[in-house]
């Protein structure tokens, strides 16, 4: 049907017009539809109205038949020689409702299906409408828009299988030169370097030629071991078919072969004999991170000593005496003793974490494939502990393997995706920290240092945190007191370690 036989059809049968009327609104129906659909709604106490665009009339219109209509309908039905009704119940013909078995002409959005114009009026009488044919059409545009989204997912989806598969050629070659780290190592120093690079890696193959050929040694004897004492094995067994005075003549001359023990391990303390050059490495970044840091800094006049907001007045680093009097000795404060774990999503991609995240190491590896996280700390070389205190007193000790590393407490607002000092453990107003250098002691707050008379080299740290007294004390070995702050704190306060390439800190538990 064209578009000229399509203004020939009545909305509510979805039929050619029979005796076509025409309201006052001006739209046109076939006369008993109309007029039964008005029976319909005046059972239901609703005044006549247009079905199509719903205007309102104040009493039942005079139906008075289109004429035009009528001729234009006739010569339609007269060319394509089809009856007005008998196609009804054909294929094409419109789908009936199961109910009032009438064509299915509205579109109910909150029932979401389609009904017949009865059902329109009974069922969803105050219900949002809509012609099918007007929702068949919106239906499509929103179909060709989720196309269109789809068709944009598809596209980003397969720049993200791209740039995946990219970065598992990266990851490949990541871990590829992790497994040589020691020349990755060297080929991060300056030239002169290069000579002891390559002695070293010579002695390394060495060792470990060494050390497979000794292995490989003790592999054939212990071979030879097990052939040995299946021989005897099988000669025991030969003795049970013997006669008995044979059996007891045969059986002591039978000895249980004596073997030398021959170990199983393989471990060629490599690392143990490489330490001394390690520790060279060790140094030299830490004199690139710091000091070579520092004087950038100074140069550049960036988050320096002097900059503006170590200018601001604060009263957070003061003499040690100003704590409060605890019972002295570890046993007097082991009464506040709490126990802490690091949180992992805050562990810099540098810093691996174990024993159930009570230990936490810098590997000299270089940086490890993290996930992103909003509480991680991106460049700085910083992990957080999950607890944290709003309350109360507290007492932690941390183990440290070198003299290269910030002790303390933040709030959970420290800077965590920035590059700078400011990052670090008391180089902000929002945390405190002790740092251990292998020539001093130093306390920072807001990026103020505090020089400590006495040794810097204390295998054990020690932490006490008394929320309400506003203070913080550091012990050393022999819980000596260290230092302590004096602050009004204001947020709950987090366990916080920034720690040294090579240094490794453990959270003590006893």
């Amino acid at each position: 049907m064209d578009s000229r036989d399509s203004d020939l059809i009545c909305s509510i049968c979805l039929d050619t017009f029979h005796i076509p009327v025409t309201i006052p609104c001006g739209h046109s129906y076939c006369q008993k539809c109309i007029t039964s659909h008005w029976d319909i709604t005046c059972k239901s106490d609703i005044g006549p109205c247009c079905p199509f665009c719903n205007t309102k009339f104040a009493s039942r219109p005079i139906l008075n038949r289109n004429v035009s209509l009528s001729r234009l309908t006739e010569a339609a039905i007269s060319n394509t020689g089809a009856s007005r009704k008998d196609c009804g119940g054909e294929e094409g013909g419109p789908i009936l409702c199961e109910h009032h078995h009438k064509p299915l002409v509205y579109y109910c959005k909150r029932d979401k299906m389609s009904v017949c114009y009865e059902c329109a009026i009974l069922d969803c009488k105050n219900h949002e409408k809509d012609l099918l044919e007007t929702e068949k059409k919106n239906q499509k545009l929103l179909l060709e828009n989720k196309n269109e989204e789809v068709t944009k997912l598809i596209e980003e989806t397969k720049q993200s299988i791209n740039k995946l598969t990219e970065n598992i050629t990266q990851a490949k070659e990541t871990m590829q030169q992790t497994s040589t780290r020691v020349t990755a190592k060297f080929s991060n120093l300056i030239k002169i370097l290069a000579e002891r690079q390559e002695a070293t890696e010579r002695f390394m193959e060495q060792e470990k030629e060494a050390a497979v050929a000794e292995a490989t040694a003790r592999l054939a004897d212990l071979e030879d071991n097990a052939r040995k004492l299946k021989a005897s094995q099988a000669r025991i067994a030969t003795l049970h078919n013997l006669s008995d005075a044979e059996l007891i003549k045969e059986s002591m001359l039978v000895e249980v072969p004596r073997l030398k023990k021959i170990p199983s391990d393989v471990t060629p303390h490599l690392q143990d004999r490489l330490n001394a050059i390690t520790e060279v490495m060790t140094r030299i970044s830490k004199l690139v991170v710091e000091d070579l840091e520092r004087a950038v800094c100074t140069v550049l006049g960036q988050d320096s000593e002097g900059s503006p907001q170590e200018k601001r007045p604060i009263l957070a680093v003061v003499p040690s005496p100003a704590a409060p009097c605890h019972p002295d000795g570890r046993e007097g404060i082991s009464a506040y003793r709490c126990c802490l774990t690091f949180d992992p999503n805050s562990a810099n991609g540098n810093l691996v974490l174990s024993r159930e995240n009570q230990r936490a190491e810098h590997l000299t590896s270089g940086l490890l494939p993290v996930a992103d996280h909003e509480s991680r700390f991106d460049y700085t070389w910083q992990v957080l502990c999950s607890q944290g205190f709003q309350q109360g007193q507290h007492y932690w000790e941390l183990e440290v393997s070198k003299p290269w590393a910030y002790l303390g407490v933040t709030y959970a607002g420290i800077p965590r995706k920035e590059k700078g000092r400011r990052c670090i453990l008391g180089m902000n107003e929002l945390s405190w920290s002790l740092q251990l250098d292998e020539k001093q002691l130093n306390a920072w707050h807001n990026g103020r240092k505090e020089t400590l008379a006495g040794s810097s080299r204390h295998g054990r740290i020690g932490v006490l945190l008394d929320y309400e007294a506003g203070t913080l004390t550091f012990y050393g070995d022999g819980h000596v007191r260290l230092h302590a702050f004096h602050c009004a704190f204001a947020q709950e306060l987090f366990p916080a370690c920034w720690i040294g390439e090579g240094v490794s800190i453990t959270l003590c538990s006893s």
